[in-house]
């Protein structure tokens, strides 16, 4: 994980990357947990008749790798989550390496708030998933914030 930092040691145009090579083991844990059991996902024999003629990852699997750069790389630790934009543009399949990249095209210092382009690129360099976010920055914890803590 990365040092947090708070907007002030932000700058439009920074980026950061996440990249995972995704498994059916992901996209049956996936399937799990928000019980999105769409066929084509998880059902081989329904999925060749589909036009992707196989199983495809859920495209909210390339929603959470955004999700990994915003909250463990930029902005980091802290950052809250308040919009997420997204269009699949491709199918990600299994084994497909993608790498989710975040970039800052807006700062609002006085709101605390960055808006970032996220994009999902596969293997090949094609984009998959393609967006915006807007967050919250973390913020630094002062002194004063830490002593009424400790007095609570």
């Amino acid at each position: 994980m990365e040092k947090i930092k708070t907007i002030e040691q932000l700058a439009v145009g920074d980026k950061a990357s996440f990249t995972k090579t995704i498994t059916e083991m992901d996209v049956v844990n996936f399937a799990g947990i928000t019980g999105d059991l769409n066929p084509a996902h998880i059902n081989e024999e329904y999925a060749k008749n589909t036009i992707f003629k196989g199983r495809i990852a859920h495209g909210m699997l390339s929603g959470g790798l955004i999700s990994a750069v915003l909250g463990t790389k930029l902005p980091g630790p802290g950052t809250i989550y308040l919009n997420q934009e997204l269009k699949f543009k491709a199918p990600v399949h299994f084994q497909d390496t993608v790498t989710a990249e975040v970039e800052i095209i807006e700062k609002n210092e006085e709101k605390n708030i960055l808006v970032l382009r996220t994009v999902c690129t596969n293997q090949k360099g094609k984009i998959v998933t393609d967006g915006t976010a807007t967050v919250l920055a973390p913020k630094k914890a002062n002194s004063k914030d830490n002593n009424s803590k400790k007095a609570s």
